[in-house]
């Protein structure tokens, strides 16, 4: 009996243990790592997460939309706040700014009237003109070695796939990814993006190729005695049925020439601001095989002629127009951008 109570006593001081001992954290990071590598390849080639990646984009939708509610008020508090010296400073440099603006539309307006007269001698087709959709951005890509945005507008806004992408100053970019109610796009400084490219001065083609960085691209297999400046307006040339021709893309910084090499380094910083636009234009070139999917906005030009034009493009360093007259007939080759 003594020694019954004895081990009963003992069982019963007997601590259990409050947690069970599992896998080691060594084993559980293997596991975890091993299932991210399956499902990064599964997702590159085979692209069977594409629908999860699309319903996650729509529900973190309103996680952007909270993110950005501090920035809204901050700027609606700014405004309330602006002194009217400040209004009355910017009333003027904008009534300045039009002025000017009026000026330069006036000459495009005589531009484009010539620029269909040549058109109709050469028997080309016919000037179309291009719609745009206003989209806002609002992500970026936090991976410092991709060139990637987001922006507000998806499928259900009729954005496709390869549709080119610019600002006020000149071409950023193509979509490649579209969601129901948000897009990728992947800017022209990524490495693995490259874009047909012409000197407006000359016509002289080249392949603009992204470097990885936001200040400059560079213009491939460029040849020492080819006839480019610093200083060169370099436009797109509309080879490759992707992004309409005559638009700006850059201005050549550098050229530097090395008798052991067969071709020149030139690079070219962008017009456009790609670190700095908040707004941008999703164009739906006829040019492009998906023109025509979606009824866009117009961008009317505010002349004499009820005719439709072209969206504007920026002027040369010169302060006259970059347009250049070439038929739309002319547009062959098939250096498209991936």
């Amino acid at each position: 009996m003594a020694a019954a109570g004895a081990a009963q006593v003992h069982e019963e001081c007997t601590i259990k243990p409050l947690f069970i001992k599992g896998p080691s954290l060594g084993v559980r990071l293997l596991a975890l790592t091993v299932l991210s590598v399956v499902l990064m390849v599964t997702d590159a080639r085979l692209n069977v997460l594409q629908p999860v990646r699309a319903q996650l984009g729509m529900i973190l939708m309103p996680l952007y939309y909270v993110a950005e509610l501090p920035v809204r008020a901050w700027e609606n508090v700014q405004t309330q706040l602006t002194s009217r010296a400040d209004l009355i400073a910017e009333n003027e440099r904008l009534r300045a700014e039009s002025l000017l603006t009026q000026r330069k539309l006036q000459k495009l307006a005589a531009l484009t009237e010539q620029n269909v007269r040549l058109r109709e001698l050469l028997n080309s087709s016919s000037l179309v003109d291009e719609r745009v959709l206003v989209a806002e951005l609002v992500g970026v890509d936090p991976n410092p070695f991709t060139q990637r945005i987001m922006i507000d507008k998806g499928e259900r806004d009729g954005v496709f796939l390869g549709q080119p992408v610019l600002d006020a100053t000149g071409l950023m970019g193509q979509v490649v990814e579209v969601m129901p109610f948000n897009s990728r796009v992947l800017l022209l400084t990524d490495v693995s993006h490259s874009l047909p490219v012409q000197v407006n001065r000359n016509g002289l083609r080249a392949i603009a190729t992204g470097t990885g960085t936001s200040d400059w691209l560079e213009l491939r297999h460029v040849s020492d005695t080819a006839d480019i400046r610093i200083g060169d307006i370099m436009v797109s040339s509309g080879l490759g049925q992707r992004f309409p021709a005559g638009y700006p893309v850059g201005r050549v910084i550098s050229v530097e020439q090395d008798p052991a090499e067969p071709f020149s380094i030139v690079k070219v910083a962008p017009t456009a601001q790609l670190n700095r636009s908040r707004y941008l234009l999703l164009v739906f070139s006829p040019e492009s095989a998906y023109g025509d999917v979606f009824p866009a906005l117009k961008l009317d030009q505010t002349a004499a002629s009820d005719g439709p034009v072209p969206a504007p493009k920026v002027p040369d360093a010169g302060g006259a127009s970059s347009e250049t007259v070439e038929p739309a007939a002319t547009e062959e080759g098939s250096d498209d951008a991936p």
